[in-house]
């Protein structure tokens, strides 16, 4: 049985209307539970402890002066939550990270990438090549020099995988493209069961809920690159799960009360 389990930090907040970003339109008659004012939304990354090495999911969201400049005007980065602040309230530094996996190379989760200089950093070849020469559409969201900033991975030695592959005992990826075309998503086998780091495919558990009226079997978000891969990869990790509490999400609200609880995810 896997020791493995899971801190998730929080790096920040960026503002944002859940029914224009996080459900598609068709939905919102059918959940009334989804808010309609913009609301602080959490950026969070993932540390798995427990293992022979040390890796974190993602890297979380770059200051505030640099979020609201270039991205959303109510992106706010509290002292103390980025992540390598996040890092050294569990007396480690970025230097100690063995692994870091990207789930996409969007900018609220690859800051900071140039403070983990002894780890191994791993990407989807797709998002790469994606990354590296976007549509306009996308240049902010990668941060593309033809803006006159600099990409949060540029000069960074990544690895690039594609399809599925173990990174280490208990901890392998998976293809779960459509929020962005290389999105993965990482499963972590733990002692209470398999939770999967979804990133962005899941913008939230709530994607996961079925809307019977419309004979959906997930409710799809609002925001993607391709909607026939980013439905298809929420109905694949639909069947992966145990239930909702085992999809850990960047930008899941609900996740923030669950860790005044129980901080660490995965252990009996």
């Amino acid at each position: 049985m896997s020791k493995l389990y899971i801190r998730p930090l929080n790096t920040g907040y960026v503002g944002i209307n859940p029914r224009q970003y996080l459900y598609h339109y068709t939905i919102l008659k059918y959940r009334k539970d989804i808010l309609a004012n913009k609301t602080e939304t959490p950026v969070f990354a993932f540390l798995v402890q427990g293992g022979s090495s040390l890796l974190l999911v993602d890297t979380g969201m770059s200051w505030t002066e640099h979020a609201q400049t270039h991205h959303f005007q109510r992106a706010v980065q509290p002292s103390g939550l980025a992540i390598h602040e996040q890092l050294g309230k569990l007396d480690l530094h970025p230097e100690d990270i063995d692994v870091v996996i990207l789930t996409h190379l969007h900018w609220d989760h690859s800051f900071y990438l140039d403070k983990f200089t002894k780890a191994e950093i791993y990407v989807h070849k797709k998002e790469y090549a994606f990354a590296m020469n976007p549509l306009p559409l996308y240049y902010k969201a990668y941060e593309h020099p033809i803006l006159g900033i600099r990409r949060p991975f540029e000069g960074i030695r990544l690895r690039t995988l594609f399809g599925e592959a173990k990174i280490m005992p208990g901890v392998s990826v998976l293809e779960t493209p459509g929020h962005s075309p290389g999105h993965m998503s990482i499963i972590i086998e733990t002692e209470t069961g398999e939770f999967i780091c979804a990133g962005d495919s899941l913008l939230g558990p709530g994607n996961l809920a079925s809307i019977p009226e419309l004979h959906f079997d997930i409710s799809p978000p609002g925001i993607f690159c391709n909607i026939l891969e980013a439905w298809n990869s929420i109905e694949l990790q639909k069947t992966r799960l145990a239930d909702a509490s085992f999809a850990l999400c960047c930008h899941d609200q609900t996740l923030e009360e669950r860790i005044k609880i129980s901080p660490v995810l995965g252990r009996r």
